[in-house]
This record gives structure tokens, C-alpha cells and sequence, in this order.
């Protein structure tokens, strides 16, 4: 990873997948329709953005436990983390950018901690160009990485 791990920040993940059900945690069994999906994260604890660090270590060495919902996707060998996008700031963003990106959900995913309906939404497409285009929108400063 090319960023500075110790700052706080927002993020997205973006994961390309085949149709699969999967147990999620406490949201049992969940379909997910094959295509793309972006999962809005939060760096803002102690660690900031060491947590994307984590998710992007996690999808390489997949032989751990899940600890969040992302987790369960990440590790689930139907789901490839393809992309990441990230911001360095300290404003907490995460829901704006979660309502922006909002369409088909996994209602109550990874939004534990706040009103939001979900933090995981599916696209058909790439969705790249859009969730850099909604960063930018919200004034931050999108930082892609490609990882295949």
C-alpha cells in the first residue's frame, strides 16, 4: 500500500464477484448477484487507515477470521478485491459517501454504528469512475489503487 497508514481517512472497497450465497454473521445466508460491490469503510479509530491495510492484507492471506461483515466477503473465495479508494481526512464522511453510492444493498451491512440502511452496494459495472467521481463531489481527494 502506498498510503500513510497512521492517518484517518475514509475508504472504499471494490470487490468483483460471481453469484454466491454466504453466511454473513448475525445477517445470516445473503445472494449476491455476480458483478461488483463497493463496501464504504471508516479509518477514523487509533489506527486509521492501518484498518484498509488490514482489508487488503486479509484478501491475500485469506486463512483468517472474520471480525466485521466486510470479513466474511473478503475471505469468501467467490469475492476478489480488485480496487481500493481512499481519502486522508478527519471528517466523518463515511455515511455521506454511503448515501451517494446508495442503490441495491445488503440492508444492515457494516453500518452497525450508524442510521445508515447499508455500507455495501452492488453495480453490474466497474464502479471506479463513480466512486471516485462521488469522493471528489464531497470534496476529498481520491487515492485509487488497482490490486489485479
Amino acid at each position: 500500500m502506498t498510503m500513510i497508514v497512521k492517518n484517518k481517512g475514509v475508504y472504499c472497497l471494490i470487490f468483483r464477484n460471481r453469484h454466491c450465497k454466504i453466511r454473513i454473521g448475525s445477517l445470516e445466508d445473503v445472494n449476491f448477484e455476480a458483478g461488483y460491490h463497493i463496501y464504504v469503510g471508516s479509518a477514523q479509530g487509533t489506527g486509521g487507515l492501518k484498518r484498509l491495510h488490514r482489508h487488503v492484507m486479509l484478501s491475500k492471506d485469506k486463512g483468517r477470521k472474520a471480525k466485521w461483515h466486510v470479513d466474511h466477503i473478503n475471505l469468501d473465495e467467490h469475492f476478489e478485491l480488485v480496487c481500493t479508494v481512499h481519502a486522508i481526512t478527519c471528517d466523518r464522511v463515511e455515511c455521506i459517501l454511503a448515501g451517494d453510492l446508495q442503490s441495491e444493498a445488503v440492508h444492515g451491512f457494516g453500518c452497525s454504528d450508524c442510521a445508515c440502511k447499508s455500507h455495501l452496494f452492488y453495480r453490474c459495472y466497474d464502479p471506479v469512475a463513480e466512486v471516485v467521481k462521488v469522493f471528489r463531489k464531497n470534496g476529498l481527494e481520491p487515492l485509487v489503487e488497482e490490486l489485479s
